[in-house]
C-alpha cells in the first residue's frame, strides 16, 4: 500500500461532509425565516469581510436604517406600515445571520478541505469534487447578492423570484452533492472503490421533484402560500381564477394563484414518483426509502398546515426545512440506487 493511500481518512471526510451539509440544512431554515419576516432587503450592501460585524452604536444602526429607507420596500410597504427603528433591527438580525451562517459554511468547508488537502488525506478522484462543491457554495453567496439587488433596483418592493429560485435550489443542490460524496467516501472506507452512478430513475423521480421544489421557490418570492387558506379548494373551486391577460406562459411564471394551484398539486405527481423510487430502494437500503417516504409525507402535512395556518411562520419554515431533508433522503436513495449500477 502506498504512503498516499495510507494517508487518506474517507470516514473522517465523509463526517465533515456530513456536518457541512447539517448546516446547509440550518442555513435553509434561516433563509426561510428571512424570507418570510420580509427581512431580506434589510442590508442593502454586500461586503463579504466587514460585513460580518453588526452596527455596533446607534449612528451606525441609524446609517443601515437610512440606507434601508432608500429602497422600494420601505417607501411602499414597510414605511407606510410605520416601521420604526426597533423594527428595523429585528429584519436586520436575520439577514444579518443568514449572511454569517453563509460565510461560517463557507469556513467550515474551505479549512478541513485545506487540512485534508495538506496531509494527503483526500482521496485519488475526489479533490475535484470537493473543490466543486466549494465553488458551488462560494457561487450560492453570489447567487444570494443578485437576489437581494433585485429587490433594490427602482421601485422593487420585493426580490425577484427567480432569483430567488436559482438561489434556493443552488442550495438544496449542494445538499445533494455533499450527501452523495459523503455516501460515496463511506462505500469506499467498506473497500468499495467504485463509486454510485446516476440512474435512469433517479433522472424521471429528480426531474419531477425539482419542478415541485422550483414551484416552492415561486410560491415563496411571490408570497403566493397567502393566495388561499383552504384547502383542497382555492377560492371555493378547485381551479382558482387568475390573470390570464398576458397569455398561460407569464400567468404560470408570475400568477401566485396559478402557481400555488400548481405547487399544491403538482405534490401529488412528486409523491407517485417518489413512492416508485423508494420502492426501488428499499430492496437496496431499507433505511433511505423509510427516509424517503417519512420527508414527503412529512411535508405534504406540513404544506397543508401552511395553508391553513395562512403561512404561519414556524410551520412555513418546518415544510422548507422538510424540503430539505427530502433531498437530502432522496440523494441517499439514488445513491442506493447507482450502487447497484
Amino acid at each position: 500500500m502506498s504512503e498516499t493511500s495510507r494517508n487518506t481518512r474517507p470516514v473522517a471526510l465523509a463526517n465533515w461532509l456530513l456536518v457541512v451539509a447539517t448546516m446547509v440544512v440550518l442555513m435553509v431554515a434561516v433563509g426561510g425565516i428571512t424570507r418570510l419576516t420580509e427581512s431580506g432587503l434589510s442590508i442593502t450592501q454586500w461586503k463579504p469581510i466587514t460585513g460580518a460585524i453588526p452596527p455596533l452604536t446607534e449612528s451606525a444602526w441609524q446609517a443601515e436604517f437610512d440606507l434601508y429607507k432608500a429602497t422600494g420596500e420601505y417607501k411602499h410597504v414597510t414605511g407606510p406600515a410605520g416601521m420604526d427603528l426597533a423594527a428595523f433591527k429585528f429584519i436586520f438580525f436575520w439577514e444579518w445571520f443568514h449572511r454569517l451562517l453563509g460565510r461560517l459554511i463557507g469556513l467550515a468547508f474551505a479549512l478541513p478541505l485545506a487540512w485534508f488537502w495538506i496531509r494527503g488525506a483526500i482521496p485519488q478522484g475526489y479533490k475535484w469534487r470537493l473543490v466543486a462543491l466549494l465553488a458551488l457554495g462560494g457561487l450560492q453567496g453570489v447567487f444570494g447578492w443578485f437576489m437581494v439587488r433585485s429587490g433594490l433596483a427602482g421601485t422593487m418592493t420585493d426580490v425577484s423570484h427567480f432569483w430567488l429560485s436559482i438561489h434556493l435550489l443552488t442550495a438544496l443542490f449542494t445538499l445533494g452533492g455533499l450527501v452523495w460524496t459523503a455516501l460515496d467516501l463511506r462505500q469506499l472506507a467498506r473497500g468499495n472503490s467504485r463509486p454510485a452512478r446516476w440512474v435512469f430513475t433517479a433522472s424521471w423521480a429528480g426531474g419531477i421533484l425539482f419542478i415541485q421544489l422550483l414551484l416552492g421557490a415561486w410560491v415563496a418570492g411571490l408570497n403566493a402560500g397567502l393566495a388561499s387558506d383552504t384547502w383542497p379548494l382555492m377560492q371555493g373551486r378547485l381551479v382558482p381564477e387568475y390573470d390570464s391577460s398576458r397569455g398561460f406562459l407569464y400567468a404560470i411564471t408570475h400568477d401566485p394563484f396559478l402557481i400555488h394551484f400548481l405547487h399544491r398539486w403538482w405534490a401529488w405527481v412528486a409523491v407517485v414518483a417518489l413512492v416508485v423510487m423508494a420502492r426501488r430502494v428499499k430492496p437496496l437500503a431499507r433505511p433511505a426509502s423509510i427516509a424517503i417516504h417519512s420527508a414527503f409525507g412529512t411535508q405534504i402535512l406540513l404544506g397543508i398546515a401552511t395553508v391553513w395556518t395562512g403561512v404561519a411562520l414556524w410551520v412555513a419554515v418546518a415544510h422548507q426545512v422538510v424540503g430539505a431533508l427530502l433531498v437530502a433522503s432522496f440523494a441517499w436513495g439514488a445513491h442506493a440506487l447507482g450502487r447497484r449500477s
